[in-house]
């Protein structure tokens, strides 16, 4: 991936040693670069990652009522501080984040808005980070598990050609095309960044993502706007990333 340069910057990343790292690349679309981040207890690792916040984020980490968020919030922040600082070649004390108008974050360097786009998402063990020069995009995660609240689930936020496959599947077969089409949207709409204005019962998945791992999506409400939509999951868990097509572009 190409490196963001930033006028003025400082040139001199916070880092972590290589041997050390918590994360490593999981995949490689053009410009887009997705990173796997390791999540599983590890008390060094985990006081590593808080060496490397800020302040305020720190006070953040303190204020969770149970290790596990603590912990996934520490790592998946200090690896996407690391990767981003890295990216614009700036010091981590420079490095801080705002909110767009629905909540999703972005860098900002110094006192100006970073030329970059990311998105984190984690569930129990597994942690990713999608990050690219440009563009929107969204990236979710899943860890595969039964749910007691499933048809609760499938009847609130599937529509009715996504409620057949699932209808279709059963055992483990059902859960994992549950995931998959739970992670299609959930990355589809946080690359809209219309954090939960944006209501996942009033689209579908196209048929060629249900049976498949990667195309394209417009929102109903966008025609002519079109989203790359791919699945990045694996055994142990789903995973899905959607973008714009100047995200991948490379530069």
């Amino acid at each position: 991936m190409t490196r963001i340069d930033l006028p003025g910057a400082d040139r001199q990343p916070w880092g972590v040693p290589d041997a050390e790292r918590w994360w490593t690349t999981l995949r490689e679309i053009g410009s887009v670069k997705i990173m796997y981040v390791d999540l599983t207890p590890y008390a060094g690792r985990e006081a590593l990652a808080l060496s490397g916040l800020h302040r305020d984020e720190q006070a953040r980490w303190s204020r969770f009522c149970y290790p596990g968020p603590a912990r996934r919030f520490a790592l998946c922040r200090a690896a996407l501080r690391h990767l981003l600082c890295q990216q614009l070649g700036c010091r981590n004390e420079r490095l801080t984040f705002g909110a767009a108008q629905h909540g999703k974050p972005y860098a900002v360097a110094g006192n100006d808005r970073a030329p970059i786009s990311f998105n984190v998402s984690h569930s129990g063990n597994h942690g990713l980070i999608a990050y690219a020069p440009g563009g929107r995009l969204g990236v979710d995660v899943e860890e595969y598990a039964a749910r007691r609240d499933f048809n609760l689930l499938i009847e609130s936020v599937f529509g009715v050609n996504e409620r057949a496959d699932l209808a279709a599947t059963h055992g483990r077969s059902m859960i994992r095309l549950f995931y998959k089409l739970w992670t299609f949207k959930e990355a589809l709409i946080k690359a809209l960044g219309l954090g939960f204005s944006c209501d996942v019962s009033q689209f579908e998945i196209p048929a060629d993502l249900r049976h498949g791992t990667s195309g394209t999506f417009a929102f109903p409400q966008q025609p002519t706007s079109e989203w790359r939509v791919e699945f990045l999951g694996t055994a142990e868990f789903a995973a899905a990333i959607a973008y714009e097509d100047a995200c991948a572009s490379e530069i």
